[in-house]
């Protein structure tokens, strides 16, 4: 018994040892960029009726090197986009979500969209991470009854867990060590679905995550808290998920460590998010900002993305008027 449980110790720092590991790139980066490029969206704001020949469109013209300049000339260390959210429409191709839900022609992208923006970023030595919801898509009845998904606060949803898996690792693998990380939204019933020994969990959801690069950070969103928490050992940097910067508190970090995880923030510019005038003036931004990096965490800012794929221009006049860029060390 006193060697099973000096194991199991074991397991448990190295966990940690190994998540601090692979999240310690976030303080060199310090901040990053966050776009909620989302076909629904989209549609709403060009009042424009969306389907696949749309879609495909609108991601054939994304503007991927404008976008990676415009984030390398802001001094940005990171940059998240979405893959995809509610409307079932998804900026890379996925052939195990096809086969999954039988949708076809597919509403995943022609384009790999991620994949060129990886190639872009790189070069810039701007790391990638990638958005997803924990749950099926909302707005798209097919696929959710294809997955078999159930909200959350009803049972443990165990079979769809196992299809989003597949689904997610196979841009995973598709990616490989291109993608840097992962930020799961909507993980709001943990003890519910995620909190078990047996698969699937937690650590099978990471595992998923990290199925092309073994490096890959995760972190798990339980919605908005005012306060930097990690809901599992399995993830390596906080969702950080706040509405009002003003009110965030960070307890129990020491040197950007809270509770075995890299502590991160993720709030919006815009009126909500990716979407409307700039909220914030630029002395408030460079004051949160600079709070956040001074405690050796890393704070993502969302803005507003046009349809070409180019930040807002009045995003990144104020970014630029910030000046707490200059903090990130040069590659």
């Amino acid at each position: 018994m006193k060697n099973l449980i000096h194991c199991l110790l074991l397991v448990s720092v190295t966990s940690v040892i190994f998540a601090e590991h692979r999240a310690a790139w976030m303080q060199e980066a310090k901040w990053g960029i966050m776009n909620h490029y989302l076909a629904d969206w989209i549609a709403r704001t060009e009042n424009i009726d969306m389907n696949i020949e749309q879609w495909n469109k609108l991601v054939d013209g994304f503007d991927v090197e404008g976008l990676a300049e415009q984030v390398k000339s802001l001094g940005a260390g990171y940059y998240i986009i979405t893959i995809g959210q509610n409307s079932g429409y998804y900026l890379a191709p996925n052939p195990t979500y096809d086969r999954l839900t039988g949708i076809l022609p597919s509403k995943c992208s022609r384009r790999d969209l991620v994949l060129d923006l990886c190639a872009a970023m790189s070069k810039r030595g701007i790391k990638m991470i990638v958005y997803l919801p924990a749950g099926a898509p909302s707005g798209d009845r097919p696929a959710r009854e294809a997955l078999q998904w159930q909200d959350g606060g009803s049972g443990r949803n165990r079979e769809f867990q196992l299809k989003w898996e597949q689904v997610i690792a196979d841009w995973s693998k598709r990616w490989g060590d291109k993608v840097s990380g992962w930020w799961f939204d909507g993980c709001y019933w943990p003890n519910t679905m995620y909190r078990f020994e047996e698969a699937p969990n937690f650590a099978s959801f990471a595992a998923a995550a990290r199925a092309g690069n073994p490096d890959s950070i995760v972190a798990f969103n339980p919605g908005v808290v005012d306060r930097i928490i990690s809901v599992t050992p399995h993830e390596d940097y906080s969702a950080g998920e706040i509405n009002d910067p003003d009110r965030l508190m960070i307890r129990r970090a020491a040197n950007g460590i809270m509770d075995g995880t890299q502590v991160h923030v993720l709030s919006y510019l815009g009126q909500t998010w990716g979407r409307g005038a700039p909220r914030f003036t630029a002395e408030q931004i460079a004051e949160w900002t600079s709070r956040i990096i001074k405690s050796k965490g890393a704070i993502t800012w969302d803005v507003p993305i046009q349809p070409n794929g180019r930040i807002a221009d009045s995003c990144v006049r104020l970014l630029t008027a910030a000046k707490f860029s200059p903090s990130r060390p040069s590659n």
